[in-house]
């Protein structure tokens, strides 16, 4: 629950800009600070929050920075709340939905973009749910706790994949991102970690010989030629440099796992607060109240954007998708672009800004259940599936782009796995975006970057604006969205990579290798579904892994399922949402 929340700053939103029938917004900034009963049954699911410290009152706190734009008068709003869960702390819907610039303190009308959702009356919420970020200028953070046992410090071997894509880089934190604190060393003892590199992410390992890394901070000094070198336990060092586009696999001791399962609760939390109380613990209103009145929400949607719509689905998945008085808290959630993944999470060291690829974290445990349906594991044999819970599950109006398939294994969210159709829940409206890619804000230029060829620069937020109407309707009228609009195995459209059965043409300079990110059936060991990783690096299980289908396309190169934008319908390019890596980066 949230005990305390404290708005430190509230000012004018595009300095008073009155948009039609809402008004003028204001902006509020500041944080909230909440506790959770380890003893509730709801909570207990939580890997180590029974290992965390407690309050004088038996419970785990938190905190969490909150960002808010809402109507100045919220009788002219909607009544609804839009959740922005961020990505690695940043703030994606205004890009995505608004067309606005990118910008993680949006204070003046241009980072309004088109104006949609204030037009639409929303009170756009975000909050910091990711525990583990470094501290960064408007980024939203959480604190949780590190779990101990019994107060003794939890040690356990981590796994880390390095990949750069730049010459002249020696050092990098042990999580492999400097956007996130490490897990610091247990022991500076090189002995007892070990250190590969792999081209492909199939490729053979070559050990790294101990002699040629440290468990340090470096820097090669270019005018003496000397290395500048800080011991650290929580920075690697590899004295020759790394090569780029190669994967560095990492495997070390590490103390102190992070309770970052707690991320779940915060948004349930916060949300609910927002939702159906006046007041908090502290007696401060509730800032979504005019006064000491009934809150005027009515609804909550949320929204997430690759990772954090995997944190989305996965919220939804461990049950926090109903408070601990057993409200719901959205009636909607929108994973865009999050594929048939969920969270590295809720696992003990946890490290949720890693992204399974076909390149880099392949091995990381994004694991069955893909889809919505409760279905059976093709690997193990149980049953499970994302919505269980009929009285608190919200609606889903699931969307994603090519490169999901490719990438994100996104055919797992409607397949069984085993290559055949699921069909669609009730509660479930799942839309392709044909040929769009993951990451092409509105205004996009094409550019080669680490790619053989241009990015594909088509914007996709005018059919996620229409989803987004059609949702609220789903709602607040029980008016059924459109029927959902994806490659199916059944008409032909969602075939194996191989060229011959996409249908890819030939082009001139353009290569197809058919390449996708793979799921394999993999031992972690006897305590994952603990939360608990023990084999490092994961073993395959007899060869085994789930079958991955991508869209086919027509003779232009572009898809035929899905919702097909006017740059598809009537093309003056082939659109893809793959690329290859270019020379000098693992390419292909």
């Amino acid at each position: 629950m949230i005990t305390r929340i404290v708005i430190e700053k509230r000012e004018p939103f595009a300095n008073g800009h009155e948009f039609p029938v809402t008004g003028a917004y204001e902006k509020l900034v500041g944080r909230a600070y909440g506790e959770v009963d380890p003893k509730k049954p709801l909570n207990k699911i939580l890997v180590n929050l029974d290992k965390a410290p407690r309050n004088q009152n038996g419970r785990v706190e938190y905190w969490t920075d909150i960002f808010i734009l809402k109507p100045v008068d919220m009788q002219r709003g909607n009544g609804k709340i839009f959740y922005d869960a961020p990505n690695r702390g940043s703030k994606r819907i205004l890009m995505f939905i608004n067309d606005a610039p990118e910008n993680n303190n949006p204070s003046s009308l241009q980072d309004a973009g088109n104006g949609f959702l204030m037009r639409q009356g929303y009170t756009i919420v975000w909050s910091g749910w990711q525990g583990d970020l470094a501290p960064a200028e408007h980024w939203l953070t959480a604190g949780v706790p590190a779990a101990t046992n019994k107060g003794k410090e939890i040690v356990r071997k981590v796994r880390t994949e390095i990949v750069v894509t730049a010459e002249g880089i020696y050092s990098r934190p042990l999580s492999g991102d400097v956007r996130v604190m490490s897990y610091e060393a247990a022991a500076p003892d090189k002995s007892q970690a070990s250190l590969t590199v792999r081209e492909k992410s199939y490729g053979a390992r070559t050990p790294v010989s101990q002699s040629g890394w440290e468990f340090a901070a470096c820097k090669l000094e270019k005018q003496t030629g000397k290395m500048e070198m800080k011991p650290s336990a929580k920075d690697l060092c590899l004295l020759s440099g790394f090569k780029p586009g190669h994967i560095y696999e990492f495997i070390y001791p590490a103390k102190n796992p992070l309770v970052l399962g707690l991320g779940f609760a915060i948004v349930r939390d916060l949300i609910s607060f927002l939702r159906y109380e006046v007041e908090d613990k502290a007696g401060n209103s509730n800032p979504l109240t005019s006064g000491r009145i009934k809150t005027s929400i009515k609804h909550a949607y949320a929204w997430g954007r690759s990772q954090s719509g995997r944190f989305l689905r996965d919220l939804v998945y461990h049950g926090f998708n109903q408070d601990e008085s057993r409200r719901q808290v959205f009636e909607a959630i929108s994973p865009h672009v999050a594929g048939g993944g969920r969270l590295y999470l809720n696992y003990e060291f946890a490290r949720p800004v890693s992204s399974s690829q076909q390149h880099t974290n392949q091995l990381d445990p994004e694991l069955f259940p893909f889809a919505y349906n409760v279905l059976k594991d093709p690997q193990t044999g149980r049953e499970d599936g994302i919505l269980k819970r009929p009285k608190s599950d919200p609606y889903i109006v699931h969307t994603q782009t090519d490169t999901e398939y490719w990438q994100k294994r996104g055919a797992l969210a409607h397949t069984d796995g085993k290559g055949k159709d699921l069909p669609i829940p009730k509660k479930v409206r799942m839309y392709f975006i044909a040929s769009a890619q993951h990451s092409a804000p509105f205004g996009s230029a094409p550019r080669k970057g680490a790619c053989q060829q241009l990015t594909n620069p088509m914007p996709v937020g005018d059919a996620l604006r229409a989803l987004m109407v059609a949702m609220d309707r789903w709602v607040s009228e029980g008016t059924a969205p459109p029927a959902s609009h994806i490659p199916t195995v059944s008409d032909g459209s969602l075939v194996s990579a191989k060229q011959k059965s996409t249908g890819f043409p030939e082009i001139p300079g353009v290569r197809y290798d058919g390449l996708y990110n793979r799921q394999l059936f993999l031992d972690y060991g006897p305590n994952i579904a603990r939360g608990i990783l023990e084999v490092y690096p994961p073993r395959q299980i007899k060869n085994g892994e789930y079958k991955i289908l991508v869209p086919k396309v027509d003779a232009d190169g572009n898809e035929i399922a899905g919702i097909r934008l006017p740059a598809i319908r009537v093309p003056l390019a082939t659109h893809t949402g793959w690329n290859l890596q270019r020379k000098g980066l693992a390419e292909d």
